[in-house]
C-alpha cells in the first residue's frame, strides 16, 4: 500500500485526488495538507484532519501537489527533508523554481510535468515527428483556453507543446490565450502550409484526466531513485 499526501486538499483538484485514490486498492490518503490560516484546518476529510503541519511528511510514500508556486519552494524543502517522493503538477513556476526543482530531484525522485493527462503527453511525443515530416514551409501557432480564475498565461502545457516543436523547427512559436468561464483546458496547434492547414486539439472533459495521471505517476514513481522524471518516462513504465 502506498501512503499519499495531497497538498491543497481541500481544493478542486486536491479533493479529487482524495476521492479517485480512496478507490484503488493500491493506494492510501495519509495526509490532507492546506496552508496555514485556511479555515478547513483541523477540519475532517473522511478519516483524516486536514493539517498543515508539514513535518506530517513523514507518514507518506508520495506529496502529490497541485498547488501555487508560492508553495513549491516549501514543499520541496520537506520532501528533501524526508526524502519523500514528489509528484508536482504545479504550473506557473519561475526560472529559479524550476531550477530548485532540479537540485532537489538529486535528492528524491520527482514527477514534474506541466499536464498529467495521457493524451497531452502522447502529443508531447508526437508533435515533433508531425513537424519534421511537413517540414519548413508549414508555419505553427498555438491556441490554449482556461478557465478565467487561471493565473498564469500560456499555460505550461503551451509552452511544452511549444518547446517540442521548437526542438524540430528551431522557430519561436507563437501561442495565445483564452482565459474564460470555466473551461478546463484546451490546446490546439495549429500547423498551416500556403494549400492546407492541419489542426491537432486536445479538450479536458474534467479535472479527472489530470489525477488519473497524478496517480498513475504517483504510483510509479514509489521506490524510484532520485531523479527528475517526467509523464513521459511514467508512461514508457
Amino acid at each position: 500500500m502506498i501512503k499519499l499526501g495531497i497538498a491543497g486538499a481541500c481544493g478542486k483538484m486536491g479533493r479529487r485526488i482524495y476521492e479517485l485514490a480512496g478507490l484503488d486498492k493500491d493506494l492510501e490518503v495519509a495526509l490532507a495538507l492546506e496552508k496555514k490560516g485556511t479555515p478547513l484546518i483541523g477540519k475532517e476529510l473522511g478519516k483524516l484532519k486536514v493539517s498543515s503541519n508539514l513535518d506530517g511528511l513523514f507518514l507518506v510514500d508520495v506529496l502529490v501537489d497541485f498547488t501555487l508556486p508560492e508553495a513549491v519552494d516549501t514543499h520541496l524543502d520537506y520532501v528533501a527533508k524526508y526524502k519523500k517522493a514528489y509528484v508536482l503538477g504545479t504550473t506557473g513556476l519561475s526560472d529559479a523554481q524550476k531550477s530548485k526543482v532540479e537540485e532537489i530531484a538529486k535528492i528524491v525522485p520527482i514527477v514534474f510535468t506541466p499536464n498529467m493527462s495521457i493524451g497531452i503527453n502522447v502529443l508531447f511525443s508526437i508533435l515533433p515527428e508531425i513537424a519534421k515530416k511537413l517540414g519548413p514551409d508549414y508555419n505553427v501557432e498555438i491556441v490554449e483556453a482556461h478557465h478565467k480564475a487561471k493565473k498564469d498565461a500560456p499555460s505550461g502545457t503551451a509552452k511544452k507543446l511549444a518547446e517540442v516543436i521548437t526542438q524540430v523547427t528551431k522557430k519561436d512559436i507563437p501561442m495565445h490565450s483564452i482565459r474564460l468561464g470555466d473551461i478546463f483546458g484546451d490546446h490546439t496547434v495549429v500547423f498551416c502550409g500556403n494549400s492546407e492547414r492541419i489542426e491537432i486539439k486536445h479538450q479536458a472533459h474534467s479535472r479527472d484526466l489530470f489525477v488519473v495521471g497524478a496517480l498513475k505517476a504517483a504510483k510509479w514513481i514509489f521506490s524510484k531513485p532520485a531523479g527528475l522524471y517526467s509523464m513521459q518516462d511514467v508512461l514508457k513504465g
